[in-house]
């Protein structure tokens, strides 16, 4: 049985196939093209492929099961992140326009999508571009020997090192004060930090160079960008692997524990993570889809950039698992060094009596001879697996674990230029698309006047970017930084892929929509992807948005900060959300997504008020008594 809405006018609002055809020929028509179809791909590749592929999916493997996670990721790429990614590529390869503009012509009551989509993806890139100045910071903080982050510096006494680093660590004392300076709550702004402030300035200005022309200036630095990561990637594997507990680390992450895959919270995740790795419903990939020939081949494209988009982030957390394994190593070193140091010293033995070979035998017997004497020494419990299990993701991974990893390693400040300059285009070229998704639905809806040239739309655009971004380099910047990721995207971009799906199959017609494809590529989609488009994806998605809506409605809103003051310093101290924070997470997540509805309310009373005042104006004409004198 086929459902399909009905949708007048549509034949009207769109380009025939002849008509396209017509323009594919004479290189007619105002949008501009890709010059070939390497920087479309590397493009793309950028967009999907970013700063979540090395810091999240690893954390996500480690802490669902190891290489069990990697089931439920496979199953869900294929039946949810290809099918949307073929649509999305198809739909504006087709209609040859942005995201509002393919919504509001498919259906002027979905408008709200595009705008939905816009606002997801102003609200990433503000604070996108953040961690890119932070990445910068610590790129030119890493042409030094030593490492800035590799000891505590001395206090303003000459006495000692400073005590908040002295009770924390080198790396986390740089990052929460030195980088951050990050105040004890969310309340306390703390103030502009000028060195960020330079990094954030550096970062826009960085980006508007590589976007002040579109694709023309995008399309020749993906190139670098799209490109070098992967080279960054391999060197480290390589230099991964020649250092000890490397496979210890591989070991951890790939070892399956079958039992995650009963557990919902596990598929939930999957499902999370292939939707965001893909970058789906920001806008910005049917942007770039429809900048090609109308003829090129969308559905070989969406498969062969899934394919890229798994592949890294399986390739990206064995890397890091290496790193990970070989600091685990170390601070087992260190832990077994310091509880062999106070033995020999509390039974005055000599030195080399006992080693990492033999603690735990000798241990054993010593704790059987005197048992009063080991419990009075305090030993700390050293455990590879403990060390291997501390999970950590995003910022922490990158500026903590990571730049601790670093500091070990020899010729420490060639491997930190490095990684930061893989995060930098990581970061970047994912922003590229991030910043498209906002230009094209600008300038479809008129914001700026049309006599303004490219250069001026993308310069002011970047500007009040830039501006709005201060709030996340204040010394409350990261809390506001967590509460934007966290709630900036997350319902809104699985309500807007919902819409997407929805709008396409049962709005603008599946049936159309195949005869499109075949026009495109010759020939029409299969099996895969009909059920797909039509029931499975939908589905899924549905489900996630659901569970995911019930998850983040019944947890307590806590947040984390770096406090010296706090008990149990340096650990993390908990924190409830102030209220007034209720309202900040409804217009991240809430406006943009009830804007769907609300702007098809709004289409729909203009259109029946336009319709009554027309009709009124038919009567009025044809009245007799009206044209009496």
């Amino acid at each position: 049985m086929k459902i399909q809405l009905p949708n007048p006018g549509l034949e009207a609002r769109i380009l025939s196939h002849q008509e396209l055809e017509k323009l594919e020929t004479e290189e007619a028509g105002d949008r501009p093209k890709w010059d070939n179809k390497a920087q479309y791909m590397l493009t793309c590749v950028g967009f999907c492929v970013g700063l979540g592929n090395v810091w999240r999916f690893p954390y996500l493997c480690q802490s669902h099961g190891g290489g069990a996670f990697m089931i439920p990721f496979l199953i869900l790429l294929v039946l949810e992140g290809i099918p949307l990614l073929h649509l999305e590529f198809a739909i504006g390869q087709r209609l040859r326009k942005g995201s509002l503009g393919v919504w509001s012509t498919i259906h002027p009551y979905l408008t709200g999508i595009g705008i939905a989509s816009m606002c997801v993806s102003l609200g990433i890139s503000l604070y996108y571009n953040t961690i890119i100045a932070w990445i910068l910071w610590y790129f030119f903080n890493s042409f030094q020997d030593p490492l800035p982050w590799s000891q505590c510096p001395i206090n303003a006494n000459l006495t000692g090192l400073i005590s908040e680093c002295e009770r924390s660590s080198p790396v986390d004392y740089f990052w929460y004060r030195e980088t951050l300076n990050m105040t004890t709550g969310i309340e306390a702004d703390g103030g502009l930090q000028w060195w960020i402030v330079l990094c954030h300035v550096c970062a826009w200005f960085v980006l508007y160079v590589c976007i002040i022309r579109g694709i023309e200036t995008t399309g020749k630095a993906v190139y670098v960008t799209s490109t070098l990561p992967y080279v960054v990637l391999t060197i480290f594997l390589i230099r991964g692997l020649t250092l000890k507990g490397s496979l210890k680390g591989l070991q951890f992450l790939f070892t399956p524990d079958l039992s995650e895959l009963a557990k919902p919270s596990t598929w939930l995740d999957a499902g999370a993570q292939v939707f965001y790795s893909f970058s789906l419903a920001f806008g910005g990939l049917i942007s770039f889809s429809s900048y090609n020939s109308v003829h090129n081949n969308c559905e070989q494209d969406a498969v062969i950039i899934s394919i890229i988009n798994g592949l890294t982030s399986v390739y990206a957390a064995i890397v890091i698992y290496t790193i990970i394994g070989f600091r685990a190593s170390e601070r087992l070193d260190n832990c077994l060094g310091g509880n062999i140091l106070a033995l020999l010293n509390a039974f005055e033995l000599p030195d080399g009596n006992i080693s990492e070979s033999n603690y735990n035998q000798v241990l054993q017997r010593l704790n059987e001879t005197a048992p009063d004497v080991i419990q009075r020494l305090d030993l700390k419990t050293c455990n590879l697996n403990t060390f291997l299990n501390e999970g950590v993701e995003g910022t922490g991974l990158a500026f903590i674990v990571f730049t601790e990893a670093i500091t070990k390693m020899p010729i420490s400040p060639l491997w930190a230029v490095l990684f930061f300059t893989m995060l930098f285009c990581l970061g970047l070229s994912s922003m590229f698309g991030n910043i498209e998704g906002i230009l094209v639905p600008l300038q479809d809806l008129k914001v700026f006047p049309k006599s303004w040239p490219k250069e001026a739309v993308t310069g002011v655009t970047c500007v009040l970017c830039c501006l709005v971004g201060l709030i996340f380099v204040q010394g409350s910047g990261n809390y506001w930084l967590s509460l934007f990721d966290s709630y900036g995207g997350s319902i809104t971009l699985l309500v807007v892929a919902l819409c997407e799906m929805v709008s396409v199959v049962y709005i603008y017609g599946i049936d159309r929509f195949n005869d499109d494809i075949k026009f495109m590529i010759g020939h029409k989609p299969n099996i895969f992807w009909q059920t797909s488009w039509r029931v499975i994806s939908p589905l899924i998605m549905l489900f996630i948005l659901v569970f995911y809506f019930i998850t983040k409605v019944s947890e307590k809103l806590l947040y984390k900060t770096w406090d010296p003051e706090s008990e149990n310093f340096p650990t993390l101290e908990e924190k409830p959300y102030p209220a007034w924070i209720y309202v900040i997470i409804f217009i991240l997540a809430g406006l943009p997504s009830i804007s769907v509805p609300l702007i098809a309310v709004y289409k729909c009373l203009k259109a029946k008020k336009n319709n009554r005042s027309h009709l009124e104006d038919l009567y009025t004409f044809s009245d007799p008594s009206s044209h009496k004198q």
